[in-house]
């Protein structure tokens, strides 16, 4: 009985980690410019929920470094869907994390409803970072997907 017990509980926490895995996501990043020396260094960004459900609310959180103080500044981010550009918009900086942001390590997270009628499917995503100044502190692009989860329906 109690083999079965501990059967039954290791396949609970099987299926409690697939769980999270499938609802949390780091996506890999990469610089927009391999060669530049941008003086904010993003480690990962990680996505809540994963894949991201049509008509919910998501959660992108940029892990980033910085040797410097930031006073203040924007994003700007571009979406492409499938190579089309299809979405821009600018945030300011101190919107998605506290400012000023000091030397080291920093979050900037942003959550955004995505409308019951986006399309499922891959999308890519460019986000530059700006100082007050407009001295652009870095520039990074991931993929991230949409599932066919909800719809205008469930909105």
């Amino acid at each position: 009985m109690a083999a079965v017990q501990c059967k039954l509980f290791a396949l609970f926490l099987l299926s409690l980690s697939m769980l999270v895995s499938f609802s949390l996501a780091t996506t890999d990043v990469k610089y927009c410019d391999k060669k530049a020396e941008y003086d904010v260094k993003v480690s990962g960004v990680e996505i809540v929920p994963y894949p991201i459900a049509r008509g919910k609310t998501a959660t992108f959180s940029i892990s980033a470094s910085t040797g410097k103080n930031i006073s203040g500044g924007k994003m700007v981010i571009d979406v492409s869907y499938f190579g089309w550009h299809i979405h821009s918009e600018t945030h300011d900086l101190c919107g998605e994390t506290s400012c000023p942001v000091s030397a080291g390590d920093f979050i900037v997270a942003h959550s955004q409803e995505l409308p019951g009628f986006t399309p499922p499917g891959s999308y890519s995503l460019t986000m530059k970072m700006y100082d007050a100044d407009q001295n652009q502190l870095t520039c990074i692009g991931f993929d991230f997907d949409i599932g066919f989860a909800s719809s205008v329906a469930d909105s």
